[in-house]
């Protein structure tokens, strides 16, 4: 960051057990995360947590994740643990970290985000986090966090051109040559006609189900097959302004 001036722009705690405790928890700690308009400062930030943390993830944990950011978007309790850690309210016996989002006085954004040890208190803070806001708001937060579990490149200056919209995004947009609503139709196996808000939620659920490794799913390609149908599915209710 040199030697710029730095004004803080976002700033969230997450509240976590070492990693030789014998129990794993995580809670949600102070924090100060603008979302208006959305996803705002505030949501920059968790969109970078997810983004840079998602990268360590277990590739055997991807498909629970995936199943959890959907539960949680939709308002659906979620039984515990999660993740391998189990969600609690006090913050007794936790240790924090922190991340900001700060901006210098060249008018650049920077995310100061904390290295952590291990990367799955750190996805779940962001993700209960966006949970508690607004419907309208947490509908646009996860779409920003769903897309964020696609970035590979660690914190670097380009995450925030990726999350701000100034980068390519979706796979459709990289590995096809199709317009992106065709390519939804396609990945839910939807017709036109027959792509209604109803139609693709429930669609998406049952696709969903069959690709969890619990239900009979591929272990090994059951998170990009989530992480697509969950595009899919955004790109129609968008598109119909659900």
């Amino acid at each position: 960051m040199g030697t710029f001036a730095l004004m803080i722009l976002a700033e969230f705690d997450v509240w976590h057990t070492r990693p030789v405790a014998p129990t794993r928890r995580v809670a949600l700690g102070d924090s100060r995360l603008p979302m208006d308009p959305a996803p705002g400062f505030g949501g920059l930030l968790l969109g970078a947590i997810v983004a840079v943390h998602n990268e360590q993830l277990d590739p055997d944990l991807r498909p629970d994740l995936a199943e959890l950011m959907t539960a949680l978007e939709f308002g659906g309790r979620m039984p515990q643990p999660r993740l391998r850690h189990r969600l609690q309210q006090d913050r007794v016996g936790l240790t924090s970290t922190t991340h900001r989002l700060v901006g210098t006085d060249n008018r650049e954004v920077v995310f100061d985000l904390e290295p952590a040890d291990t990367p799955e208190p750190q996805l779940l803070g962001a993700l209960y986090r966006a949970a508690v806001e607004p419907q309208a708001t947490r509908r646009s937060l996860f779409t920003l966090l769903r897309s964020a579990t696609n970035w590979r490149g660690g914190n670097t200056p380009d995450l925030v051109n990726y999350l701000t919209g100034r980068a390519p995004d979706l796979a459709w947009a990289r590995t096809m040559d199709m317009d992106p609503t065709a390519w939804a139709l396609d990945i839910l196996q939807l017709k036109e006609h027959a792509s209604d808000r109803r139609s693709v939620q429930r669609q998406f659920r049952r696709l969903l189900r069959a690709a969890h490794p619990d239900h009979g799913g591929e272990v090994v390609s059951a998170s990009d097959r989530i992480r697509e149908l969950s595009a899919a599915r955004q790109i129609l209710l968008t598109k119909r302004g659900a």
